[in-house]
């Protein structure tokens, strides 16, 4: 695949799973052993990733991203994005603050054959918990 169509692939994965919160898109998406590296999900797996995407959306159900930079080498696509939210559900042991957030994230995707088949990510956690009053 091409480095644009590596990018494409990571664009829709932002719009219809991260954007319109659409979980079943994940099946399109990644590759049945897809293997998250990022820490975040347990188990690193596709299922592990439904779920923690579950959990997010439940805590805020006004997730959005913007993507702000996106450059492809090779079969690793990255994204800068910006994570925009409420928090109206419980987050990580939070209750909810019914406070909004705009975090920072760098998600690093590895791409063959349409599929997503890694990823690794850094976000701005600190500012995370500092918006919602808890830092």
């Amino acid at each position: 695949m091409s480095l644009q169509e590596n990018k494409a692939v990571v664009r829709r994965f932002v719009d219809e799973v991260q954007c319109q919160h659409n979980l079943a898109a994940l099946d399109e998406l990644f590759s049945p052993d897809f293997v998250d590296r990022s820490g975040m999900t347990d188990p690193p797996t596709l299922d592990g990733s439904r779920q923690f995407f579950g959990m997010m959306f439940a805590a805020f159900p006004d997730m959005r991203f913007t993507i702000r930079q996106q450059i492809a080498e090779g079969d690793k696509v990255l994204t800068h994005k910006t994570l925009h939210g409420t928090q109206l559900g419980p987050f990580m042991g939070i209750p909810a603050t019914g406070k909004a957030v705009a975090v920072d994230v760098m998600d690093i995707f590895t791409v063959a054959d349409g599929k997503i088949t890694e990823h690794w990510t850094v976000g701005d956690m600190l500012g995370m918990m500092r918006q919602l009053g808890v830092a």
